[in-house]
């Protein structure tokens, strides 16, 4: 009667926090050697805390795993779905058996669930959440919106997630460890140059910036760079301006300008020179 009771407690534990999971599932919590299960290479989720395995672990020591871990069948042992953390504990701690469910899914699926399971428990890094939200897009041919249905998000949660994407791998890296939060990612994204970006996200870091400041760092430097695009911009016109001129006047022509006033200077060798260009200009001959 004990054990029957413990096992239903474990089947609501799990039904709660997997999706998916059957009445008859739950009563089928079965007993598996601790080398026989290997995590899964496809797990949404790869920076695991050392000292939250240690917390758990010396939990796992002195009770046990009390939330089987979700398998499903690979040759001679297991695949990981659901539970590597427990696992990787439970391995801390010596145990030599965990209590799984085995499921039997596909890749895809497994993939799946292991994603909503992580979400629930808010176990990924805002970085390994974009990357699983991506690739069940990719993979499963899934607008942002059924994406948003099936793990139980708004549309727009999605959309911002996969935004980070766009970051560079260094501030990616930042984010994955905590170095910078959601919210500062999320202001860096208004930069479009890698470098203002580096720069910016190594400023962040360095001088514990807030979001807010953040936000107002990310349009001083738009701003810079926008002024740098208008100046780029008015050089290359005069330099097309010159070398009409010069192909015009044959001879060689500088256009300077100043901020909207400027000078023309054309250069000659002789006066015999200077007078074929002033004859050109005036149009005469």
């Amino acid at each position: 009667m004990e054990k029957a009771m413990k096992r239903a407690a474990l089947g609501r534990g799990l039904g709660a926090l997997i999706p998916g999971v059957s009445a008859g599932e739950r009563r089928g919590v079965v007993t598996v050697a601790i080398e026989e299960i290997r995590p899964s290479p496809g797990q949404p989720r790869r920076h695991f805390d050392d000292a939250h395995l240690e917390e758990l672990g010396e939990s796992i020591r002195s009770r046990g795993v009390l939330l089987p871990l979700l398998v499903r069948r690979d040759g001679d042992g297991y695949l990981l779905i659901a539970g590597e953390r427990r696992w990787r504990a439970a391995q801390r701690a010596g145990l030599h058996e965990l209590p799984v469910i085995v499921r039997d899914v596909t890749e895809p699926e497994a993939f799946e669930i292991a994603l909503i399971e992580n979400i629930q428990r808010e176990d990924l890094n805002a970085v390994e959440e974009a990357e699983a939200y991506q690739r069940l897009i990719e993979h499963h041919g899934l607008t942002q919106e059924e994406l948003a249905q099936r793990v139980g998000k708004d549309r727009s949660t999605i959309a911002n997630a996969i935004r980070l994407l766009r970051l560079p791998d260094s501030i990616k890296e930042a984010v994955a460890s905590g170095d910078l939060s959601m919210g500062h990612a999320r202001a860096l994204l208004g930069l479009t140059d890698d470098g203002d970006l580096r720069k910016a996200a190594e400023k962040v870091m360095r001088e514990d910036l807030s979001v807010r400041q953040v936000e107002e760092l990310v349009q001083r430097l738009k701003g810079k760079r926008a002024q740098r695009a208008r100046r780029d911009e008015a050089t290359t016109q005069l330099r097309h301006l010159a070398e009409r001129l010069q192909r015009k006047l044959g001879a060689k022509v500088d256009l300077k300008d100043r901020g909207g006033s400027g000078s023309v200077e054309i250069r000659y060798a002789s006066h015999a020179e200077l007078d074929r260009i002033i004859s050109a200009i005036l149009g005469e001959g």
